[in-house]
């Protein structure tokens, strides 16, 4: 499954998915069947549990969609456990530094490697599949490092040259907050910087993923260079096809 992710860098078609953060797996069922590429299931922010996770995940792993889950932080809990129960890679939310990448590349991949340790969970089928999934998990499971602050911008070069990364995402809110200019990351320095990594990370073979705001800031990142383009989180769709609906039914005839 993740490869389809992981060919996005040889092809110029982009990859549509949504971020989840509703807890129901109703909403990963809707996402399948629209057909959209992928979906990521955040648990930084707002109140998944690790249940929730795993019922979002059956539901793309049965439907053969990539499912990607941004941890809460940089621990070897973290990171093992979302790719222990089914995860196809994970987002690693405030990589600023080489180090920190390096760290988590640790703990996500298996020794030689890493030091992620062998369990028996949903990712080898409750043991079945234990030495395939072993075997394999190394080069399959993508490990991609959230770019969201000055720090991450300041030190890109480096971080970028770390064994084996096939994919970086963008968070323009946080980068801009981190700049002192909160919101404003269509122009100006946020929005220079953003560009100028994802052609660095082009350059190298690495995938670059960002979220659009609409259909039209979607087709221009797709020009910018964007493999990986977010249509949008679950609850914020919902409340835009409210806000429409409202506006056309408020508008005078």
């Amino acid at each position: 499954m993740i490869n389809r992710l992981k060919r996005i860098g040889e092809s110029s078609a982009p990859q549509f998915g949504v971020w989840v953060t509703l807890e129901s797996p109703n909403v990963t069922e809707a996402i399948v069947a629209l057909g959209l590429d992928w979906a990521l299931i955040d648990m930084e922010h707002g109140h998944l549990t690790w249940g929730d996770v795993v019922g979002h995940l059956r539901v793309l792993s049965a439907r053969g969609v990539p499912g990607l889950v941004r941890v809460p932080d940089l621990t070897r809990e973290s990171l093992q456990r979302a790719l222990d129960i089914g995860a196809d890679g994970v987002v690693v939310p405030m990589i600023g530094r080489r180090e920190q990448l390096e760290l988590a590349f640790q703990y996500g991949k298996y020794p030689p490697r890493g030091v992620r340790g062998v369990g028996g969970e949903r990712c080898v089928r409750w043991g079945l599949e234990t030495l395939d999934y072993v075997r394999s998990a190394n080069t399959d499971s993508l490990i991609i490092p959230l770019l969201e602050t000055r720090e991450a911008v300041e030190n890109h070069a480096a971080i970028l040259e770390v064994p084996g990364l096939e994919g970086v995402w963008f968070g323009p809110a946080d980068m801009s907050s981190s700049f002192g200019c909160f919101g404003q990351w269509d122009e100006g320095p946020v929005a220079e910087a953003i560009l100028t990594i994802c052609q660095a990370a082009s350059a190298k073979g690495i995938s670059s993923g960002i979220m659009a705001k609409d259909s039209r800031e979607a087709r221009v990142r797709q020009a910018q260079g964007f493999q990986w383009i977010t249509v949008g989180t679950d609850i914020n769709l919902m409340m835009n096809s409210i806000r429409g609906f409202q506006s056309a039914w408020q508008a005078p005839d």
